[in-house]
């Protein structure tokens, strides 16, 4: 068996292996990425957020090809959700001095997307290769020390490397080796069908590309605008509905059908639209396995990133973004340790530490979202109630995404962390009830909702990504983390602070 030698093997070209790939060969190191199905495939998780467009995509160097792809423009999210019938929007406007010309992002279609991306690895100096499957990891006591792999060929190889990133998405096969184990959510533990339609109507003036997000007996539905006439549309419901969705294409299109009909601004702005039922987007599909997260997200040697390591329920467009995030991290890591400036123990720490939190500040957030929602006969929302969390529960939560690495307080406190929601959930609410309907002028909405604690914890990271991304390097930046390290003056790497 042939045997080759990188510095970094990459295991899945999605957006958060792609991102990884690139930002490490942009530094000069050997990167192999190892895809297993061809591209362009398609992918769900078609909307993003702009810490990913500004952000991520800036420091990769991919924002124009993303302007010219055409993709419909996002100024944010439209909600008809919690007691108020009437819909209210929450806009992307970020800090002040990048609110203007970035405070959007876009609901892409992901054939072209995650190309992209994997294209600009490729371009960046990584090695791409596809029809790759991996079937083994190399590893001892001590570390990962690189896989095994069948080629387009199909003949065997065999990759040595200083380091694993698993980025092959929730159905990896190579998690475990990272050391943990996977532990699912009980308050989250859902499941999504979806499918796409053709003419369905649009929201009013500047925020058509909006996705809407709107709740109804059984859970909520979101609605992506994808072009002018192509849209997203899926249901998120309980898992314990699992058995309405078997049987094949017509039963899943029937239950679809039957969950948007009891949902009445979607069946309103579906009523003229027609189903696909051809090509890439004529299936109607389904998720399953939602909000999870990894006990361990790095041992020497190997790193999670993306939905191998964590995923949560999508009603803030989070996939994308903590995939991404996720591969800024650990490229940031890998730099730091494969250029000699930080052990492997230091730089790898600040990964999961800041990777955990932002699991953990987007978990609170959704916890908050779903506890405002006041349809108190539901079941479903009733069983997700947050209130609900015994002590065990909470005791778990805290375990899996505060741990000792994020040396944050709120998150070694049950007690205190079933508070914090409560409070978030209130004070969302109230928000949301003094923002006012989508009548108002687009600018106005934001300014009661910036001021929730919640909301600018889930912000604070995505700012910082998206204000470095367009300011660049003259920006500075304080530990995240208690102890914790700043990002170096290029954005790829990790500094002590100074």
């Amino acid at each position: 068996m042939k045997t080759e030698q990188y510095d970094v093997v990459v295991v899945g070209g999605g957006p958060g292996g792609s991102t990884a790939a690139a930002l490490v060969a942009a530094r000069g190191h050997r990167v192999l990425l190892l895809e297993k199905e061809t591209f362009p495939r398609y992918q769900i998780g078609e909307s993003l957020l702009p810490a990913t467009v500004h952000g991520v995509c800036r420091l990769l160097g991919v924002e124009a090809e993303m302007e010219a792809a055409g993709f419909m423009v996002k100024r944010g999210g439209s909600f008809r959700w919690g007691t108020n019938p009437v819909p209210w929007n929450f806009l992307f406007a970020l800090s002040p001095e990048i609110s203007g010309p970035t405070s959007y992002a876009y609901q892409v279609e992901r054939m072209k997307f995650d190309e992209i991306l994997l294209r600009n690895a490729a371009a960046k100096g990584a090695e791409v290769r596809e029809n790759a499957a991996v079937g083994e990891v190399l590893a001892d006591a001590d570390r990962v020390r690189g896989v095994r792999y069948t080629g387009a060929d199909g003949e065997a190889r065999e990759v040595r490397a200083r380091y694993v990133i698993d980025a092959s998405g929730n159905r990896t096969r190579i998690s475990t080796h990272a050391g943990g184990e996977r532990v699912y959510s009980e308050h989250f533990r859902n499941l999504a069908l979806f499918g796409y339609f053709e003419g369905g109507r649009r929201l009013p003036g500047p925020d058509s590309g909006n996705i809407l997000c709107a709740a109804f007996d059984e859970g909520w539905i979101w609605y992506i605008p994808l072009s002018d006439t192509l849209t997203s549309v899926g249901a998120v419901i309980s898992n314990t509905r699992a058995q309405e969705i078997q049987g094949g294409q017509a039963a899943r299109e029937k239950a679809l059908l039957g969950f948007i009909d009891r949902c009445e601004i979607v069946r309103d702005h579906l009523s003229e639209a027609t189903r696909v039922t051809t090509g890439t987007y004529g299936e109607v599909r389904v998720r399953k396995d939602y909000s999870y997260a990894n006990t361990r997200f790095w041992r020497p040697g190997m790193a999670l990133v993306g939905d191998a390591a964590c995923f949560i329920d999508p009603v803030f467009s989070t996939g994308v973004h903590l995939a991404t995030y996720a591969g800024l991290l650990a490229a940031r890591s890998l730099n730091a340790v494969l250029g000699g400036d930080l052990s492997e123990e230091r730089a790898f720490g600040e990964f999961e530490g800041r990777y955990r939190r932002e699991y953990g500040v987007f978990y609170e957030f959704l916890s908050a979202f779903y506890d405002m929602q006041g349809e108190e006969e539901s079941y479903f929302w009733k069983a997700k109630k947050v209130t609900a969390f015994d002590t065990s529960a909470m005791e778990a939560f805290v375990t899996l995404v505060g741990g000792v690495a994020s040396g944050e307080a709120a998150l070694t406190d049950p007690a205190e962390m079933v508070g914090r929601f409560r409070a978030s959930s209130r004070s969302l609410a109230d928000a949301v009830t003094a923002t006012g309907d989508m009548t108002t002028a687009s600018g106005e909405r934001m300014n009661h909702l910036f001021g929730v604690g919640v909301v600018g914890d889930v912000m604070q990271e995505m700012n910082q990504i998206q204000r470095r991304g367009v300011l660049g390097s003259a920006t500075s930046e304080a530990p995240l983390l208690p102890g914790g390290l700043v990002p170096s003056a290029d954005g790829l790497g990790w500094a002590e602070p100074a």
